[in-house]
């Protein structure tokens, strides 16, 4: 099974674009796998809904219901900084989901894969072998 993490840019992916990307991973992923985010995301989320106003504020709080309602699993994080959290916990069988262009190059540079938004519509899956 593989794990996919969500990192906080994705999670507003669905306010901000209005993709559904849960249909679009059934869509691009032919494997099982199960998706996850850091706590410290959710501390992300929560910082964006009391510090800002407008569509970011709104984005936050729809990715945090989507977190509860689509029983995405946290994993428990000490360190606030989540792209060094996504880097340190990467293996073979860990994906990553970013808008991050730096987190996504980093990525792919250790050999993992990542799911990028492509003409804000759709999900792509990269992996490292296809990445030039």
């Amino acid at each position: 099974m593989k794990k996919i993490i969500l990192d906080t840019n994705f999670l507003l992916i669905p306010m901000q674009f209005k993709v559904d990307i849960f249909s679009e991973f059934n869509r691009i992923c032919n494997f099982n796998y199960k998706l996850f985010v850091f706590e410290s995301s959710i501390n992300e989320l929560k910082k964006i809904i009391s510090n800002q106003k407008g569509k970011n504020k709104k984005a936050a709080q729809i990715a945090l219901k989507l977190i509860k309602s689509k029983n995405i699993g946290m994993i428990r994080s000490d360190e606030q900084y989540v792209d060094s959290l996504i880097l340190e916990n990467l293996d073979k069988d860990t994906i990553i989901a970013t808008q991050d262009m730096e987190l996504k190059n980093k990525v792919l540079d250790k050999g993992s894969s990542v799911i990028i938004l492509r003409q804000k519509k759709y999900l792509k899956l990269v992996e490292r072998k296809l990445y030039k």
